[in-house]
This record gives structure tokens, C-alpha cells and sequence, in this order.
């Protein structure tokens, strides 16, 4: 059960590489995007591709379900390949409604990067810890990861906007920061490069530290130790010593992770400009130049309508019942805890914004695309740098 659920993942994810390729097609014979319109031939191609690889992965997550005897959401592989699924259905549906293939091109590589960067972290069956046996594990992953995948969607619409909106001629804060969200993202896939070349190298060395809880204990890496453990003593004969000893409140070994992520992203980013020899949002801005800007406007903000109560119901409603009844308190400022409310005032200030100060258009898509950004910190350097309740999600 547990190959053929591994299957079913793989085949969803080349489904959705050639979904992409086919919605680059479909972008280049619209003649424009200023309403909602018949879907052409390579669309109607992507969309289906689309769903027959939704259906793979909802496959994957069932037959998972019944090898591991409980929802698939308790660590970093299996929470993250789930939200990379909500990613995609929530586009199935605010497909459905607006009929755009363009947003597809933008949303599928999202999707893609989030599903690759999940296969990177170990994809073993293993029993829950006492802390996550409760139905509870099922309502508020599931419905916090759904909520963020809707939010997710809001950034693709924000991300369409800016490109076609801010001026690639001439160089500028917008064009700088625009560019920052798109090296943010080539990092995600300089992530999985160096996790890939680390492991088919089969890099492996380990430490004796002691941690928070002034517990001696063994940790494994994958990769050279640039940020070791705290007062980590090197058991691998020849293995690199590290050039930074961190505090046991600081993931070491992920800060490491995140590290060689930059540097990946850094190698990649730089590769690209050469290949290309322009920004990577300028060379994005002629598959946009036919877009509806209050279009897409709307299609940002309903995905937002959408999916802050969704994200208050799990992230915020039922993390705390679950909370009272796991830890006998609602409310304990852990890491995850505080970022999660981070994230719902951000939105809450949005639709504030929005509403009341009349933030719409370019305003607008910068706050979905900054929403987003909080919401991948915390997916990715608040799970994986700072230890705290949450940390068995890693």
C-alpha cells in the first residue's frame, strides 16, 4: 500500500509538469483575458491533465491514510504534499468559475515547488506520537492547510498583477522587490538541487549534542554542516566540523538545511539570469500582456473572501480547542502559535485595507503576495529553524 500510495504521488507530479507546459500553449493563442471566455484546446488539455492528476494524489493521501492507520498531515512530507494538493484543487474550482487558463500557469509551478520541496524530507510510515492521536490531528491540519492553499491562490492572481503592472524597462523598488519573490521561489527548487545532489552522493555524517532539555542525543546529516548542534561533538570519521556551534532553542541541522537552500537558490538564480540576461519577471511579463488588470484584481481578492475564514476556522479556532484539550491551554505563545496569528492579523489588516482604505489593484497584490510570504516562513523557517511544540511536524 505504502509504494503504490508513493506511486500515485509521482504520477500526480509529472501530470502536473505537463499540465504546466500545456497552460504555456494555451496562454499563447489567447488573444486576451479581459473577461471570462472559452477555454482552447491546449487549456481544455491542461485542465483535464490538471484533475486526472488531483484524483492521483487524492489517491496517494487515501491509500497512505489506510498504510499508516491515520491522516497523512503529521510531518513536514506529509502536511506539505497535502497543502501542494489543496493548492491544485483550489485552482480546480476558482477555475471553474472564472475559465483562466493563465492562472493555471502561475499557480501549477507553485504547486509543483511545494510538492517537490515535500519529497526532500523522509517519507517513512511511522507511528503518531501520543501528542497527535486525537481526531483533532485530521480537522485542524487539513482545514488550516486548506485555507492556506486558497490564500495561495490570491499570490498567483497578486503575482499576474504586479508583472503585468510594474515597468521591467527601467530599474526600481518594484522591480527589486517583485524579483525577490521570484529568487524566493528559484530557492524552493535550488532546495531540492542540493538536497538531490547531497543525496545521491550519499553525504552522511553525525553528531553526539546535547538539547534543550540537557539530553544527550544522536542526530544525523545529509548535508556538510555548516551550523552544527549544540556542544556537538563530530562521531563521523573525516566529516566536515561545523563553522557555527547553535544554541539548543535553534534546529541545527534544518537551520543547515535552509543554509544550503540559499546557496542552492543563489548557484540557480544566477543561472537563469545568465541563460536569460534579463529579470526573471521581465521575461515572464509577455505571457501577461493581454490580461484584464481588474480581472485578475478580482480573482486576488475573492481567493482571499474565501480563505481567511477557512484559515481562522484551523489555523486559529480549532488549534486552540485541540490545544485546551492536548495541553490543558488554549493559548501558549509557541513559535508556530504566534506565527499562525501573525498571519491572521496580516489578512485581517488586508481585508481591512481592502474594504475600509480602498487598497485595491497593485496595493492589493502586494498585500496577497506578502501574505503569502508569511505564510512559507512559517511553513518553512518556523517549522524548521525554531524548536517549540511543533517541532514533531518536522
Amino acid at each position: 500500500m505504502a509504494a503504490l500510495s508513493s506511486n500515485l504521488l509521482f504520477v500526480a507530479f509529472i501530470l502536473y509538469l505537463i499540465a504546466t507546459l500545456f497552460f504555456g500553449g494555451s496562454i499563447k493563442e489567447k488573444k486576451g483575458l479581459s473577461e471570462k471566455k472559452e477555454t482552447n484546446k491546449w487549456g481544455k488539455i491542461a485542465v483535464f491533465l490538471t484533475i486526472v492528476g488531483f484524483v492521483s494524489q487524492l489517491g496517494y493521501f487515501i491509500t497512505r491514510w489506510i498504510a499508516a492507520g491515520h491522516a497523512p498531515v503529521s510531518n513536514m512530507f506529509e502536511f506539505t504534499t497535502f497543502f501542494g494538493m489543496a493548492l491544485v484543487g483550489a485552482f480546480i474550482v476558482i477555475y471553474f468559475i472564472y475559465r483562466t487558463t493563465l492562472l493555471g500557469l502561475f499557480t501549477m509551478p507553485v504547486a509543483i515547488l511545494v510538492i517537490a520541496y515535500a519529497s526532500m524530507f523522509p517519507r517513512d510510515i511511522t507511528p503518531l506520537i501520543p501528542a497527535l492521536q486525537s481526531y483533532w490531528l485530521h480537522i485542524h491540519v487539513t482545514t488550516a492547510a486548506i485555507g492556506e492553499a486558497i490564500l495561495a491562490i490570491s499570490f498567483a492572481a497578486g503575482l499576474i498583477y504586479l508583472v503585468k503592472a510594474i515597468d521591467q524597462t527601467k530599474s526600481s523598488k518594484r522591480t527589486f522587490w517583485l524579483e525577490a519573490v521570484m529568487f524566493s521561489l528559484v530557492t524552493v527548487l535550488g532546495f531540492v538541487a542540493i538536497s538531490s545532489i547531497f543525496s545521491g552522493m550519499g553525504y552522511q555524517e553525525k553528531f553526539n549534542w546535547v538539547d534543550k532539555h540537557d539530553n544527550e542525543a544522536v542526530v544525523e546529516y545529509t548535508m556538510p554542516a555548516i551550523t552544527g548542534p549544540h556542544e556537538g561533538e563530530l562521531l563521523t570519521k573525516d566529516g566536515f566540523k561545523p563553522l557555527v556551534e547553535m544554541p539548543a532553542i535553534v534546529n541545527a541541522k534544518k537551520l543547515n538545511t535552509v543554509i544550503w537552500s540559499l546557496i542552492g537558490g543563489i548557484i540557480l538564480y544566477g543561472l537563469i539570469r545568465l541563460i536569460i540576461r534579463k529579470r526573471i519577471s521581465a521575461a515572464l511579463k509577455p505571457l501577461v500582456k493581454n490580461i484584464n488588470l481588474d480581472f485578475v484584481d478580482e480573482i486576488s481578492y475573492r481567493s482571499v473572501l474565501i480563505g481567511f475564514p477557512v484559515f481562522t476556522l484551523g489555523a486559529l479556532i480549532f488549534a486552540m480547542i485541540w490545544a485546551q484539550m492536548a495541553w490543558s491551554r488554549f493559548w501558549g505563545w509557541d513559535p508556530k502559535e504566534v506565527w499562525a496569528l501573525i498571519t491572521w492579523l496580516f489578512y485581517a489588516a488586508f481585508m481591512h485595507l481592502r474594504l475600509s482604505k480602498g487598497w485595491h489593484g497593485e496595493k492589493s497584490a502586494w498585500l496577497a503576495v506578502i501574505g503569502f510570504v508569511i505564510i512559507m516562513f512559517n511553513l518553512v523557517a518556523v517549522n524548521l529553524i525554531i524548536a517549540g511544540l511543533h517541532s514533531y511536524a518536522g
